[in-house]
C-alpha cells in the first residue's frame, strides 16, 4: 500500500476499560490508539500496521440500540478511514460476539477488511456465519493472545489479496461455502480409500462436514405425581411488566428468578414476553398463562394431583440463544432445583 496501514479495534465495555456489566448500557465511544487487548493485538501486527483508535460500546447497547449504535459506529470509520477493522475476539460471549459481527458488517460495507474472533457457538457465528470472516477461538479469554495473532494474520492476509485455503487450514470458522479444487484423485477412489482405511480402524477425514448434535436421555419418569414438587421454567422471555431486569428478547445469556408466592393465575397486569421470536400479542394483551400455564399447575395443586409448585420459576429467552450458553443455563438451574429438592420441571417452551 502506499501508505501505512491503518487498524480500527472494536471491544465492549469490559475490555475496553469502561467497567464490567454495570457498564453494559454504554454508547458507543472513540479511544485513541490500542487499549487493553489492543496492546497484544498490535504486537502482533508488528511495524506492518498502527492501531490508529478502539471503538468501545456496551454490549447491552449494541444489542438493543443496534440502529443507534451502527449509526455511531459508521461514523467512527468513516471518520478514522481505516484500512483493517479487527472486532474482539469475543469468545462465547453472545452479545458481544453479535457487537462484533455487526462492527464487521459496517467495516466491510465500506470496503474495509474486516476479521473477528469468537467461539464456533457464539451466537454471532450462528446468525452472521455468511457475512463474516471470524477466528475460530475457545471459549474464554484465557486464549486471547493467540486469537488475536490469528485475527492479525488473516486480516494482513485478506489485505494483500492472498487466496484463503479451507477453514481448517486457516483457523476461520467456516461460512458455509463449498469451493471446488483439483484434488488429484476421482470421487470413487476417495471414497473406497475412506471405507478402507475405516475398516482397518485407520485415521481418515470426511470430506462434507458433519453436524454433531447432544443426546439428551429423557429422565426417569415421576413416580406419584401426587408427592412431586414440580418447578417452572419458561424460554419464552416472560417477565414483570416492564421487564426491571432487561431480559433482551434474542440471543439470551442470563435467566433470571421470579416470586410465584401468592399468584394464582399469570395477568397481563404484572407480567408480559419480552421474546422476539414470535408474535407476543396475545400474550401480552389476553393471557400470558399460555407462555407459562401457573393457572392450570395451581389447578393441579389444589386437586392433590401434585404435591406443590415451587416458589421460583426461572425465565430466559430462547430466541438465537447459542447452545453453549443454552447448556450453561440449563445446568444452573438444574443445580438450583435439585439442591431445593423439586421433583420434576416443566419446562415451557415457544
Amino acid at each position: 500500500m502506499d501508505h501505512p496501514i491503518r487498524v480500527v479495534h472494536y471491544l465492549n465495555q469490559f475490555f475496553g476499560g469502561i467497567g464490567a456489566e454495570e457498564q453494559a448500557y454504554a454508547p458507543v465511544q472513540l479511544k485513541d490508539g490500542a487499549v487493553g487487548p489492543g496492546r497484544a493485538l498490535q504486537a502482533a501486527l508488528g511495524d506492518e500496521a498502527t492501531v490508529v483508535g478502539t471503538i468501545v460500546s456496551g454490549d447491552n447497547y449494541f444489542t438493543e440500540e443496534t440502529e443507534s449504535a451502527k449509526a455511531a459506529a459508521g461514523e467512527l470509520l468513516d471518520q478514522l478511514k481505516p484500512d483493517v477493522m479487527i472486532a474482539g475476539p469475543a469468545f462465547d460471549a453472545g452479545r458481544y460476539g453479535l457487537a462484533c459481527a455487526e462492527v464487521c458488517r459496517l467495516a466491510q460495507d465500506r470496503g474495509i477488511t474486516a476479521v473477528t474472533g469468537m467461539y464456533a457457538d457464539n451466537a454471532g457465528v450462528l446468525t452472521y456465519r455468511s457475512e463474516m470472516l471470524a477466528v475460530s477461538t475457545g471459549i474464554d479469554a484465557s486464549e486471547m493472545a493467540p486469537s488475536l495473532q490469528k485475527m492479525a494474520r488473516l486480516a494482513m492476509k485478506v489485505l494483500h489479496g492472498d487466496e484463503l485455503g479451507p477453514a481448517s487450514v486457516e483457523g476461520y470458522v467456516p461460512r458455509g461455502f463449498r469451493r471446488p479444487i483439483a484434488h488429484g484423485h476421482f470421487g470413487y477412489e476417495r471414497a473406497v480409500g475412506m471405507l478402507t482405511a475405516r475398516l482397518a480402524g485407520n485415521p481418515h477425514e470426511s470430506e462434507m462436514l458433519i453436524s454433531n448434535y447432544d443426546v439428551v436421555p429423557p429422565a426417569t419418569p415421576i413416580g406419584g405425581a401426587e408427592n412431586a414438587v414440580i418447578g417452572l421454567v419458561s424460554s419464552g422471555g416472560l417477565v414483570p411488566r416492564g421487564n426491571p431486569d432487561h431480559l433482551v428478547g434474542a440471543h439470551s445469556e442470563h435467566f433470571y428468578r421470579y416470586p410465584l408466592d401468592g399468584f394464582d393465575s399469570l395477568s397481563v397486569e404484572h407480567w408480559e414476553s419480552v421474546h422476539g421470536g414470535f408474535g407476543t400479542l396475545i400474550l401480552n394483551t389476553k393471557d400470558p398463562n399460555y407462555a407459562m400455564p401457573l393457572r392450570t399447575v395451581r389447578h393441579l395443586e389444589r386437586q392433590g394431583a401434585i404435591k406443590s409448585v415451587y416458589p421460583t420459576f426461572f425465565s430466559t429467552t430462547g430466541n438465537g440463544t447459542a447452545v453453549s450458553s443454552a447448556r450453561r443455563m440449563g445446568g444452573e438451574i438444574a443445580a438450583e432445583l435439585a439442591e431445593n429438592h423439586v421433583d420434576g420441571v416443566l419446562l415451557v417452551a415457544t
